[in-house]
């Protein structure tokens, strides 16, 4: 590119020094195209796809039509679509509505049915985003919603206390517990600069051979049962319910929503959460600006882990009433992909939660009525963090613009 002097001469210019008035401008189209939350979205719509073709592939109809593919091929495709919609239409009436339902109440639980298994992915996705802001991989979701569901549970039966008083601590018994689980792991960090990655994996196999030990111990379970159980929480420790018999619907989810909140503020409007996300970006400058990174990494991992304890405590104090082998189920690992499809941010976090919490409540419908293994969900969930941990993936299979602006991705 060239311009005249004002001797009239023509010299070049080089592209970088165009002034910036004159630099062409980001399209408003161009910036929804870029924008993060478009890939998110894409990448769910990836999964439902890779999804559909599972689901198709396994059903032993669409198999038969592939014998006469190229006679006719009609009978297929017609197949397929049958048998994906069938699929896809059972999913959405186990999560949200059944409108074949012969009541009221029987329509609308399944969307209660998705609160509730979405309160602990919330719960625990927001401890885990909480580590991904401030620069640590906590891995440890899973040891810490078992420390909360133990501390939470035990304290739920052992006491006799009054109503409200007891829900009360028995909450606060699992924020506890999960904080001093990720506490440990932070200490470590800060301390001795050990990996928070191994040394979190570590902790949720020790909190995976606590629980098992203590369910054998008499004076723990505190029944008779030869299962390894506990006896039953007090009903005055439970989490109250928000809707009536048949629904399981309960106070948790009100934490959750509460602890999104607490989250967004502790980072968008808190001294605090400035420190932990500069750390984040860059400890080195966080620390010669004067942040203790060591005080900062042991916070951040015990807030991370009294969230995980949290969700432990909504586990065993609103929907299984008692402790048990399972009680943590998959919930810290699955944590994890909900905190990267929510991009470590609090708002979408709780969304991807509440999608994944569908896709649970959802998946034993479909599996029941349509046959189509509940596997295939998990495979539908594992593509679309895979996309969202490759965005230029995404933007390469639609053709969509590089990011628009500093700090995209």
């Amino acid at each position: 590119m060239t311009e005249k002097t004002a001797t009239g001469q023509t010299v070049p210019v080089a592209q970088g020094d165009i002034p910036a008035a004159e630099a062409p401008k980001p399209t408003v189209l161009r910036e929804i195209l870029a924008g993060s939350w478009l890939v998110s979205v894409l990448s769910i719509v990836v999964g439902l796809l890779v999804g559909a073709v599972l689901i198709a592939a396994s059903d032993s109809g669409v198999q038969g039509t592939l014998g006469y593919f190229f006679s006719r091929p009609a009978d297929f495709f017609m197949a397929v679509w049958r048998t994906v919609s069938e699929a896809y239409l059972a999913l959405f009436r186990g999560a949200v509505f059944d409108w074949q339902a012969q009541t009221f109440v029987r329509a609308v639980r399944p969307v209660t049915e998705s609160l509730v298994a979405s309160t602990p992915l919330i719960l625990a996705g927001l401890g885990i985003a909480l580590g991904f802001r401030s620069g640590l991989f906590n891995i440890g979701g899973q040891g810490q919603v078992i420390l909360g569901a133990i501390f939470a549970g035990f304290f739920g039966y052992w006491f006799t206390l009054p109503l409200g008083l007891h829900m009360l601590v028995a909450v606060v018994a699992g924020i506890v517990g999960g904080a001093i689980w990720g506490g440990i792991a932070g200490a470590l960090k800060a301390r001795t600069g050990a990996n928070e990655v191994i040394v979190t994996i570590m902790l949720n196999s020790i909190a995976g051979y606590l629980i098992a030990y203590l369910l054998k111990q008499q004076w723990f379970r505190q029944t008779g049962s030869a299962n390894p159980q506990s006896r039953d929480v007090d009903a005055a420790a439970s989490l109250f319910p928000l809707l009536p018999d048949p629904f399981r619907l309960n106070a948790g989810f009100l934490i959750a929503i509460a602890a999104t909140v607490f989250v967004w503020w502790l980072l968008e409007r808190s001294t605090l959460g400035f420190e932990f996300r500069a750390v984040g970006e860059n400890p080195h400058a966080a620390r010669t600006a004067g942040i203790s990174v060591g005080r900062v990494t042991l916070v951040v991992m015990m807030i991370a882990g009294a969230l995980a304890g949290l969700a432990g405590a909504s586990q065993v104090l609103g929907t299984e009433q008692r402790l048990t082998m399972g009680i943590g189920g998959s919930l810290g690992f699955d944590a994890i992909t909900v905190a990267l499809l929510g991009r470590s941010r609090p708002l979408g976090t709780f969304l991807a939660g509440l999608l994944f919490g569908a896709f649970k409540a959802g998946g034993y419908t479909m599996q029941a009525q349509t046959g189509t293994p509940i596997d295939i969900i998990l495979v539908v969930q594992s593509v679309i963090v895979l996309l969202i941990a490759a965005p230029p993936l995404v933007r390469a299979i639609f053709r969509l613009p590089a990011p628009v602006g500093k700090g995209a991705r």
